[in-house]
C-alpha cells in the first residue's frame, strides 16, 4: 500500500492542486478495486484443474466452463481449450468437434419370425413397406428364397440415414446367413456360411434296460442312438436281440460353435458286444466318394435288409401257420410278425426297392407292398400314416410310413411281412438264407485300413477300459457311464 500511495503521488504535477482528503482515499479504493478484479480474473481457481503444475507445453484450462457440462458425454471427451496464447480469446476456440463423428449407430434391427407372419408383416414391423418387401424379392438373385421362413428364425433389417432400405439378412441357422444388399435400384445377395470346429468324443455304455435308456444315459443324442442302431441293424435285431449286459463304444464327432457345442456329428467307429459276441463297424469313404461302415476287414456293416423295420418296440405275435385270429376267433395263418408300438412309431424300408402296392382295405388297413429285386417282397400293414406313393424307388432305412392300428387290429402295431419268389418266409429267420453283404474292392483295402487304423486303437482301449490311453492322445474327453 505504501508503495502505491508514493506512485501517486509522484504522479501529481508540481503546481497542482491536490484534491480534498476524503476525494484522494475514494480514488485509491476505486483503482486498488480494478487491481484487486484484474488479478482476481487471472488467478486459477479452486478446483483440481487450478492445482495442476503448469508444465512446459501442457494444456492450460481456465476455470468453470459452463460448456464442460454439455461436453463432457458418454459419445464424446471433454473439451480441452488450447494451449496458452493469443487464440485463448477466439470464440472459436471453444467450439466442440461434431458429435456424430464418435457416436456408433447398430446396423441391424432384429425381428424374430412369428406363427402364422408372412413378410409384408415382418417388413411392417420394421418399418418398412410392401413395396421394399417386392423389390428384394424380385430383384435380388433367389430372393424368392426369403419367403421361405419358419417360426424362430431371424430376419435383420439395416436402414440409411434417410430411412431407406439398405439391406436385410435372413438368419436362416447360426451356420447360414443370406444377405440382400441395394445396390442401385435393385438387390443383391450374399450368402454367409460360417464353420464348426470338429472334436471327437467317446463313451462306453451297458445296457441294463434298452439301449435307446443305455445310450441315453451315456450321454447320447437320440439321432446318434439311431444312428448306431442303423449301423448294426443288419446283424442285430434290437427288437429281440439285446440282452442285460450287452456293452457298446462310440468313438463320434461333436460340433462346436464359438466354443459351444452345437450339435452331435458323425459315428467314426463304433462295437457292440451282443451276448458275448463283438462286432465292430469303421466309417470308411471309399474312391468314390460313398461313405459307409465295415468291419475290421472291409465286409460292409449293411446288409440286404435290415433285421427289423421298426425300431425299439416289442413282438407282440410271431411267424404262426397255426394261429388264431383275436379279432375273427379263427385258426388262419399268421404270415408275418406283428411289432407293438406307439402309433407313429417310424416304419423303415428293409431294403432297397420300389414301392408296388399302396392302399387301404378294410382287414390291411393303410399297407405298402415294396419290391427288392426280381426274388423279395416285404409287406407293411396297419399304418397310420403312408409316407410314399405307388411307383416311388426308396432305400434301405427310409421312413416309408408310421405305426398305427387302422384295418382289422385290436391295436397300434406293424404288421411285416417277407415273401421269397412268392412265398411267405419268416422275417425273423430268412436273413440266415439271404445274400451276404458286400466287401470293399481289393483295391480299396490298403487305404481302408490305413485310415481306420486309430479308430481301431481307440475302440480297442475303450474295449479294455484303457481310458489313460484315450486321454494321452488327447482326441476328446472320455464320458463313461
Amino acid at each position: 500500500m505504501q508503495t502505491f500511495n508514493k506512485r501517486l503521488r509522484g504522479a501529481t504535477p508540481k503546481g497542482a492542486q491536490q484534491p480534498p482528503l476524503q476525494h484522494r482515499h475514494l480514488l485509491a479504493i476505486g483503482v486498488l478495486s480494478v487491481f484487486i478484479a484484474i488479478a482476481a480474473s487471472l488467478a486459477p481457481s479452486g478446483g483440481v484443474e487450478a492445482n495442476r503444475a503448469q508444465e512446459p507445453g501442457s494444456v492450460f484450462t481456465l476455470g468453470y466452463d459452463p460448456l464442460s457440462e454439455v461436453i463432457a458425454t458418454p459419445q464424446m471427451p471433454a473439451f480441452e481449450y488450447p494451449a496458452a496464447g493469443p487464440a485463448l480469446a477466439a470464440a472459436d476456440s471453444l467450439t466442440p468437434p461434431p458429435a456424430a463423428e464418435t457416436q456408433n449407430k447398430p446396423l441391424w434391427s432384429e425381428q424374430t419370425v412369428r406363427s402364422g407372419d408372412n413378410l409384408s408383416l415382418i417388413f411392417k414391423r420394421a418399418g418398412f413397406s410392401s413395396a421394399d418387401v417386392y423389390n428384394v424379392v424380385n430383384t435380388a438373385p433367389e430372393g424368392k428364397a426369403l419367403s421361405r421362413i419358419y417360426p424362430g428364425q431371424i430376419i435383420a433389417f439395416e436402414a440409411a440415414e434417410d430411412g431407406r432400405l439398405e439391406a436385410v439378412k435372413h438368419i436362416v441357422s447360426p451356420l447360414e446367413s443370406v444377405v440382400y444388399r441395394r445396390t442401385d435400384d435393385s438387390f443383391s445377395t450374399e450368402r454367409e456360411l460360417r464353420q464348426t470346429d470338429l472334436q471327437e468324443s467317446w463313451v462306453s455304455a451297458e445296457i441294463t434296460s434298452s439301449l435307446f435308456m443305455a445310450g441315453q444315459d451315456a450321454g447320447l443324442s437320440h439321432s446318434l442312438v439311431m444312428d448306431l442302431a442303423n449301423i448294426f441293424g443288419g446283424v442285430i435285431d434290437f427288437v429281440q436281440d439285446p440282452r442285460k449286459g450287452d456293452t457298446f463304444n462310440v468313438v463320434y464327432e461333436e460340433l462346436y460353435l464359438d466354443g459351444e457345442k452345437y450339435r452331435d456329428g458323425t459315428i467314426l467307429a463304433a462295437s457292440f458286444t451282443n451276448r458275448g459276441k463283438t462286432f465292430n463297424a469303421f466309417r470308411y469313404e471309399d474312391s468314390n466318394g460313398d461313405a459307409g461302415y465295415y468291419n475290421e476287414d472291409g465286409t460292409s456293416m449293411r446288409k440286404a435288409f435290415l433285421l427289423a423295420p421298426v425300431d425299439f418296440t416289442r413282438i407282440s405275435s410271431n411267424f404262426n401257420m397255426r394261429r388264431l385270429h383275436p379279432i375273427y376267433k379263427t385258426t388262419r395263418p399268421h404270415r408275418g410278425t406283428d411289432y407293438a408300438a406307439p402309433t407313429g412309431t417310424p416304419v423303415y424300408a428293409a431294403g432297397d426297392g420300389r414301392v408296388i402296392k399302396s392302399g387301404f382295405t378294410s382287414a390291411n388297413g393303410n399297407y405298402l407292398f415294396v419290391q427288392h429285386g426280381e426274388k423279395y417282397i416285404t409287406r407293411y400293414l396297419h399304418l397310420h400314416k403312408r409316407k410314399v406313393k405307388q411307383g416311388q424307388r426308396v432305400s434301405q432305412g427310409q421312413i416309408i410310413g408310421s405305426v398305427g392300428s387302422t384295418g382289422a387290429a385290436t391295436g397300434p402295431h406293424l404288421h411285416y411281412e417277407f415273401l421269397v419268389n412268392g412265398q411267405h418266409k419268416d422275417p425273423r429267420k430268412i436273413h440266415r438264407q439271404l445274400p451276404k453283404a458286400k466287401m470293399l474292392a481289393a483295391a480299396e483295402i490298403p487305404a481302408f485300413k490305413a485310415t481306420i487304423a486309430n479308430a481301431s486303437q481307440q475302440l480297442a482301449a475303450l474295449q479294455s477300459g484303457n481310458r489313460l490311453a484315450l486321454n494321452s492322445e488327447g482326441t476328446g474327453t472320455t464320458a463313461e457311464r
